[in-house]
């Protein structure tokens, strides 16, 4: 009786090592980017799980791979979330690649930092998706700019008290060629920075 159950619990081991399941190959899925406010509805919902009253202060896009960032959408953003309650910062990244030089596909936390409430934003100001933004920003000078990358950066314009999308022209803000920004509540051109 011993050995008719070890010769089932054998048969079993290795019907589950050769299963079809097991067999398969793991197959990246092609990248994916999205708006910004798509990104930032993931990454919120994120947030809310670490602190109830997280606020967003910033949101970033990442160029990566072949996605410059032309479209408005991007596979790489990260946002940046305060909390008063735990007198805390909290980035978090949301990814749309499945690559070794990539943070992994989804939401992913960062570590806790040091928090100034003053900067953060209330999410009913965010009316205007950064497609719409680039469409803007194209009107503006972006439309002289082709094969640069484009990158978006929201965040509260506290002198202005308007939050606001910088669509920068180049690699970086630092390095810009251009940069466009944009209301993102009303959707209105506001200035050129470069």
């Amino acid at each position: 009786m011993k050995r008719l159950a070890l010769i089932l619990l054998s048969l079993a081991v290795v019907s589950g090592c050769t299963s079809p399941a097991n067999q398969e190959e793991h197959k990246p899925q092609p990248p994916e980017a999205i708006t910004g406010r798509s990104a930032f509805q993931r990454l919120y919902v994120s947030a809310h799980g670490w602190a109830g009253d997280a606020k967003p202060y910033q949101l970033q896009s990442q160029v990566f791979g072949d996605n410059k960032g032309t479209d408005g959408k991007a596979p790489i953003w990260r946002a940046s979330f305060g909390s008063t309650t735990q007198h805390s910062s909290k980035p978090y990244m949301w990814s749309g690649v499945d690559s070794p030089d990539a943070p992994s596909r989804g939401v992913s936390p960062g570590a806790q930092d040091n928090y100034s409430p003053n900067n953060a934003f209330d999410v009913n100001f965010l009316k205007i998706d950064s497609d719409k933004a680039y469409e803007v920003a194209q009107k503006h000078g972006g439309d002289k700019m082709a094969g640069t990358p484009v990158i978006y950066l929201l965040e509260w314009a506290a002198g202005e008290n308007k939050l606001v999308w910088h669509v920068i022209y180049g690699p970086s803000r630092n390095d810009a060629k251009l940069v466009v920004d944009v209301d993102a509540t009303t959707g209105e051109f506001i200035r050129k920075e470069k």
